[in-house]
């Protein structure tokens, strides 16, 4: 179902990709840098979550400012939770590389305000771009050293962006429960020699909708 959001003057493209019964959770998806929506890993992660009931809803906002994405995340995060359509008791806000920068971003502002009325669950992660390509002394981990909602990393062990010491010494250190799937000699782009894309993404998909319904039950035993 493709829809369009309000976002300031504009409008952001989205689609939700609607499971047969009654969803009682969603994720929100984006898109890195680069691409779009229709990314081949967010339009397989979609596919799959909305076939094992689970709402998907992903959007594209071009733009490489962070604060400018986190504004876009956060417009759809409104516009899902004010949705007479699907009335959900809660969502996960889910990114590539940069949009997982801007989903880490939202949950922080959103938990620092009065309106943490916990409809965010958590947050996965894709390919979190912690750092530049072979600049490892700064590190992009404000936000996710001040979360306390689940989080899930789902990171390549060769990812050039993520150095897999690095984001095990910042998962250290963070106060929100949570889990790092490393895709073995996977890259950045989740490619790796000698697997096809679809197996990779089976992969991926697989670890996303398991880790979701370990998160959902624990909330609600």
């Amino acid at each position: 179902v493709k829809v369009k959001i309000p976002f300031g003057n504009k409008y952001l493209d989205a689609i939700f990709s609607v499971p047969e019964k009654k969803p009682t959770y969603g994720v929100i998806l984006t898109h890195g840098a680069g691409g779009d929506m229709n990314f081949p890993h967010l339009v397989s992660l979609a596919a799959y979550l909305a076939s094992h009931g689970v709402l998907c809803l992903r959007f594209t906002c071009k733009g490489l400012n962070v604060a400018y994405r986190t504004k876009a995340f956060k417009a759809v995060v409104e516009y899902l939770k004010l949705s007479d359509d699907y009335k959900l008791s809660g969502v996960f806000l889910a990114g590539r590389s940069m949009g997982s920068r801007a989903a880490a971003s939202v949950i922080h502002q959103l938990s620092q305000g009065d309106d943490d009325d916990g409809f965010i669950q958590g947050l996965v992660c894709l390919s979190y771009p912690l750092h530049r390509p072979k600049l490892q002394s700064k590190l992009r981990d404000e936000d996710l050293l001040l979360i306390s909602c689940p989080v899930l990393f789902v990171s390549g062990s060769a990812d050039e962006m993520c150095e897999k010491q690095l984001l095990e010494g910042v998962v250290s250190k963070m106060k929100a429960p949570k889990k790092i799937h490393w895709i073995d000699k996977a890259n950045h782009g989740m490619a790796v020699k000698g697997r096809t894309t679809n197996d990779v993404m089976e992969e991926i998909n697989a670890q996303v909708f398991s880790w979701l319904k370990e998160n959902v039950q624990l909330q609600h035993k």
